[in-house]
Parts: structure tokens; C-alpha cells; sequence
């Protein structure tokens, strides 16, 4: 399933339409079923991303449902709450705003940032519940 046609059905299942999505964005009428004919260009990638409140990942992914298949609630939960102390962390810095190669960090990259983390932090704990699984060694 190409990125276009994860963005359509997410906002599909939500009931957003394309056009509000692109208006709010402030990308032309339009705009998203353009992007077949070529890529997503990362800083318009995160702004749907954040937009959808879905990670970059999803959107760019196989397979749509494969973090849901095996995190529970729970584990969302936490991936979700450490993923905000460390932005918090990050963005609460008292010395200086948060930088890379001398330039302040724009709300695009920090989106950036903050799916990446997300998505370190949801394969760790994918492969932490099976290197720690307690019960994969019983008949």
C-alpha cells in the first residue's frame, strides 16, 4: 500500500476529508494524490504525521497495523509517556534551545526527532518482548 493510500484511509477511518487535510496543512487542492507520481518530501511527511497524531512509520511502513499487532494498550502507554519525558527533556533545555550543528532545531526537524524516537522506542520494546519473553522456552 503506497503512502498516499495510507494517508486516504486513516483520514477515511477518522472522516477527514483529503481537502480539509491539505487545507489546514496550507497545501494546495490536490496536493496528496499528486504525490503518486512521486515522494513525500520529509517536511510535508511530518506535517501529516503530526496532523494524523500517527507515527512517520505508519505512513511509511509495509504494514499499517504491524505495531498494533503486537503492543498491547499497556505498552503504547509507555512508549507514549517516555517518548514525552524525553521531548520534554530535550525541549526544556535551560542553557540553550534545542540545536544541531550550531542552527536551533525547526518544528519540522523536532517532529523529525520526535518520530524517530518514537519509532526507536517501539521496536525496542517489539524486541524486548521477545528476547525477555518468560514463557518461550515452556511446552
Amino acid at each position: 500500500m503506497s503512502t498516499v493510500d495510507k494517508v486516504k484511509r486513516i483520514c477515511k477511518n477518522r472522516k477527514i476529508p483529503i481537502s480539509r487535510l491539505e487545507k489546514d496543512l496550507g497545501f494546495s487542492n490536490g496536493y496528496i494524490n499528486q504525490l503518486r507520481k512521486g515522494t513525500f518530501p520529509s517536511d510535508r511527511l511530518a506535517l501529516i504525521s503530526k496532523y494524523l497524531d500517527v507515527p512517520i512509520s505508519e505512513l511509511l511502513g509495509d504494514n499499517v497495523n504491524a505495531t498494533n499487532d503486537t503492543l498491547t494498550a499497556s505498552d503504547r502507554k509507555d512508549i507514549a509517556k517516555s517518548l514525552d519525558e524525553m521531548m520534554e527533556q530535550l525541549e526544556s533545555g535551560t542553557d540553550s534551545p534545542l540545536m544541531y550543528n550550531g542552527q536551533e532545531l525547526s518544528e519540522t526537524s523536532k517532529a523529525l526527532l520526535r518520530n524517530a524516537l518514537e519509532y526507536a522506542l517501539t521496536e525496542t520494546k517489539k524486541e524486548n518482548k521477545v528476547k525477555y519473553n518468560p514463557n518461550k522456552n515452556k511446552g
